[in-house]
């Protein structure tokens, strides 16, 4: 064979070259990936790398925010909330300007009852067994089974739960050390002397009335004061640079009589201060009992990614966790 091989050196050249050919056919083939790529980042599973191709479809959305205001208006002064059922029939209403498009990195579940009550949380087995848990609701009339279902899978959660129009929480929650009820309301100004009624309270008076300095869900249904609360609530926040003081907040949006025009930069802020929605749910209880009208409430659930809250940071000493708020 090796005298072959010596008469004729241009059959040797051809096989070789056939056989690297079929190898190179064979083989499995990887492109290049591009630094921008998602799936540059798809191999790394870790916590900070979720968050990270996270936000970088969210910044996708936002530009398609503003392409889709673009195409209904020159601006959001010509954004309608609910447009009317006549030609042209624009095909959207407010909620389709705020997708819930940032992806939980944890487990993604609804805590408490189906329907009325319960509320779309993301990764609540990070507090199961964190030490200084702490969770704020506000507005629950006594359909508590959220704040139940907390108390029971968690060994340290403190729950606090203010709402005026109520005396307790609901029947859900039994007597427990964990769970503390104020007949107070939430508000953008502080109003508890003994003479207000009811009391209210801004959530900065009532973190130093607790010695609190974080509070790991922040709950929020306080039928359309919402928006001048949050506004008090996140604005200091951002002249200051310092992150909000909530891991997760979970609000119902009333959305009656506002204007896209004043409804944009709101949501913008909550953007701004590193708020990122993960999940929503149109309130169609509402709207079941008050057909012909626009669908104005929306559950909104998002998680803060600034900071080192426990929902964007792995405790490096458990089970103290002294490192995460």
């Amino acid at each position: 064979m090796p005298v072959v091989w010596q008469r004729h050196p241009r059959y040797f050249l051809l096989v070789a070259l056939v056989l690297t050919t079929t190898f190179f056919l064979l083989s499995p083939y990887e492109s290049p990936l591009s630094t921008d790529s998602y799936a540059a980042y798809i191999r790394d599973n870790t916590l900070p790398a979720r968050l990270e191709r996270s936000e970088r479809v969210y910044q996708k959305v936002i530009a398609g925010r503003k392409d889709l205001i673009q195409r209904y208006g020159t601006n959001s002064r010509d954004i309608v909330m609910f447009p009317p059922d006549k030609d042209p029939w624009p095909a959207y209403t407010v909620w389709s300007f705020f997708p819930p498009s940032f992806d939980c990195p944890h487990e993604l579940e609804r805590i408490g009852a189906l329907g009325d009550g319960g509320k779309w949380a993301c990764g609540m087995s990070r507090l199961e067994h964190k030490p200084d848990c702490i969770i704020y609701t506000f507005g629950m009339n006594y359909a508590t089974t959220f704040e139940a279902e907390l108390l029971e899978r968690t060994r340290h959660c403190q729950v606090w739960g203010y709402d005026y129009r109520s005396n307790s929480f609901g029947s859900h929650i039994k007597n427990s050390y964990r769970a503390h009820f104020f007949s107070w309301g939430l508000a953008n100004f502080d109003s508890h002397e003994s003479h207000n009624n009811p009391k209210l309270y801004t959530l900065k008076t009532l973190l130093e009335t607790n010695k609190h300095d974080h509070i790991d869900v922040l709950k929020i249904d306080i039928e359309g004061w919402e928006f001048d609360t949050l506004s008090q609530i996140i604005q200091p926040y951002i002249s200051s640079g310092e992150p909000l003081p909530f891991g997760q907040l979970i609000v119902e949006i009333h959305a009656w009589d506002k204007k896209f025009e004043n409804f944009l930069p709101w949501w913008e802020m909550l953007e701004q201060a590193g708020l990122r929605p993960f999940m929503n749910e149109i309130n169609l209880v509402y709207q079941n009992y008050n057909r012909g009208k626009d669908t104005d409430l929306a559950e909104y659930s998002f998680i803060n990614i600034k900071g080192n809250n426990i929902f964007i940071s792995d405790p490096q000493d458990a089970p103290g966790y002294p490192d995460v708020r």
